[in-house]
């Protein structure tokens, strides 16, 4: 009997030698295994602008004439993973993918193989946007060999570099303070504060010493000071002062006076040291319109959510919020915002599972979604400014706020070379959501 190649022999070996010319289209290496091998086709193997990278990932390829994938539909099919397959993978000290290459419509698709959870059977989901073999996923795959685990190393340009919005906003801060001696310690100030009927926080006491932006002697703190041993000095002399402890304590009387002059559209979150927009009413939306780069636009800053089981009944509320940080860095101030979400019932009442709703929430979020948010937390700090000069004018409708404020600069923007895949960080579960891809290193926000 003659010896014969057997249709599978072919149609295999014209599948390795496309998906070797798909990789190097794309600018990887990719080095064919021996006959001898026993689930892994072939290494591919990073490069930035034709230089190696020692960033390698194997791939086991899959090819077929013309028939269709299991559960093929428009929008992906599914490929059932065999138990030993599975069993060799988990032993690989490298990334491992499956290749999908399909000769009657030259079709490429490719899944990465987690090799973590229970041996055994396990289906990989091919979604045919996302998950095709082409320039769109350069980054995507590149960003596999980042170690997901300890300090992770850095993986070169592979695409365009692009402009990143830094997420901290300079202060131009009061160019006078005021230094008072008093008798009273923080805790019978807040006291004394709320007995007086017109309570006000802008202000820290340490040591018996009080600090504040405010003349103590023209508001309610006039209960709280010596009103003899009142003195202005001049802003810098505390706000640079060599002292790691100083600088401490005037970065929470930062904090204080941001919230003081906030007061009327910000609440504070305990908890979580947040400032969220405050509900105006039970069950009620709540909107600010802004100018974003030449171009008016608003934002639901509260946004209220119905179950869709139960007619007229809220669901939750989702504030928007951010995580103040002041630094000083060189011979400036900066207020740092990481932009995050508050969780109520009705606008007031807090969310029993905030937490599963804010993660839920963040996985969902891109660079573009938190870069506006930067811009917003921006334009909203900085609204008073534009509306009367040293007075901050209550943006929804509520009494105003007189005297010396924090004011803020444009947040920053640095030129970056490279970019950040969306999916390259985080952790598995968020990388397994296949969130479209924008570049090897995103927004640095």
């Amino acid at each position: 009997m003659p010896k014969q190649i057997t249709a599978n022999q072919i149609i295999g070996e014209i599948g390795e030698n496309e998906v070797r010319g798909r990789f190097l289209t794309l600018g990887f290496q990719f080095d064919g295994r021996s006959r001898l091998e026993a689930g892994i086709d072939g290494i591919a193997e990073v490069m930035s602008q034709g230089q190696p990278m020692a960033r390698m990932i194997a791939v086991q390829i899959k090819s077929t004439t013309a028939s269709p994938y299991t559960s093929e539909n428009d929008a992906g099919f599914t490929y059932l993973l065999r138990p030993q397959d599975l069993a060799y993978w988990r032993g690989s000290n490298l990334p491992v993918i499956v290749v999908f290459y399909r000769q009657s419509d030259h079709s490429f698709y490719w899944k990465e193989v987690s090799r973590d959870g229970e041996q055994g059977d396990r289906r990989l989901l091919i979604d045919k946007t996302k998950d095709v073999l082409d320039s769109s996923t350069v980054n995507k795959l590149a960003a596999l060999t980042v170690p997901k685990t300890g300090l992770g190393y850095f993986v070169p340009p592979l695409g365009g570099g692009e402009e990143a919005l830094v997420n901290m906003l300079p202060i131009m801060l009061p160019s006078e303070m005021y230094l008072a001696s008093t008798p009273y310690d923080s805790k019978r100030s807040t006291a004394i504060m709320f007995d007086g009927g017109d309570p006000r926080f802008d202000w820290v006491i340490n040591g018996g010493t009080f600090w504040s932006f405010q003349d103590p002697r023209t508001t309610s703190c006039c209960d709280i000071v010596d009103l003899d041993q009142v003195e202005a000095i001049d802003t810098r002399d505390i706000a640079f002062h060599d002292d790691v402890d100083e600088q401490n304590k005037f970065s929470f009387l930062l904090r204080q006076t941001l919230r003081h002059q906030t007061q009327n559209d910000l609440a504070w979150n305990k908890d979580h040291k947040s400032f969220y927009f405050r509900a105006l009413e039970q069950g009620i939306h709540r909107n600010f319109v802004y100018e974003a780069s030449k171009k008016k636009t608003d934002a639901d800053v509260v946004s209220v959510f119905m179950d869709n089981k139960v007619e007229g009944r809220i669901s939750f509320v989702r504030h928007h919020a951010f995580i103040p940080r002041f630094e000083n860095i060189g011979d400036e101030w900066y207020l740092i915002i990481t932009p995050t979400y508050h969780f109520t019932t009705n606008g007031f009442t807090p969310h029993l599972y905030a937490a599963s709703l804010l993660s839920g929430k963040k996985r969902l979020d891109k660079s573009a979604a938190l870069r506006g948010q930067v811009i917003m937390w921006h334009r909203f700090l900085t609204e008073s400014e534009r509306a009367a000069e040293r007075y901050a004018v209550d943006l929804f409708g509520g009494e105003q706020i007189v005297g010396p404020r924090l004011r803020f600069k444009k947040p920053p923007s640095v030129h970056l070379e490279i970019r950040v895949p969306e999916d390259g960080w985080g952790n598995e579960k968020k990388r397994d959501q296949n969130v479209p891809e924008e570049g090897l290193f995103a927004d640095g926000i």
